[in-house]
């Protein structure tokens, strides 16, 4: 039977460990806040600071959608510069259709970015 308890010794130190290291990491910072007080909620720290107005309890109430707006150009052309990346990286394994498949993918979102610029939509008021 100790033979099969030794087996089990490195298991059961790496689990000790892992617990042991979990509460340090997860649990001391916990402790930290709760004694010095930043867990103590006024009113500054309860206003809004991402949106930039504050919440409204009536989910059929107007609000201004060119954040929704700003930060859908933002994922467009975020995802351009990961898609243009890799491309670049891999591009002596495409050859010349690889070429003008990006030129044309760029191509599309240059008149994409022609056309948000046209409209206003990249105006902040």
């Amino acid at each position: 039977m100790s033979d099969i308890a030794n087996q089990y010794l490195p298991i059961l130190l790496f689990l000790t460990v892992g617990i042991v290291f979990a509460l340090i990491f997860v649990g001391a910072p916990i402790a930290v806040s709760k004694l010095t007080g930043t867990s103590q909620p006024d009113t500054i720290k309860l206003s809004e600071y991402e949106s930039g107005f504050p919440a409204f309890s009536d989910s059929r109430a107007q609000f201004d959608v060119r954040f929704y707006l700003v930060a859908i150009l933002f994922i467009v052309f975020d995802l351009e510069a990961a898609f243009l990346f890799p491309w670049a990286v891999s591009l002596h394994w495409g050859g010349q259709a690889a070429w003008w498949a990006m030129m044309e993918f760029l191509g599309e979102l240059a008149i994409g970015l022609a056309y948000a610029w046209h409209v206003g939509a990249l105006e902040w008021e």
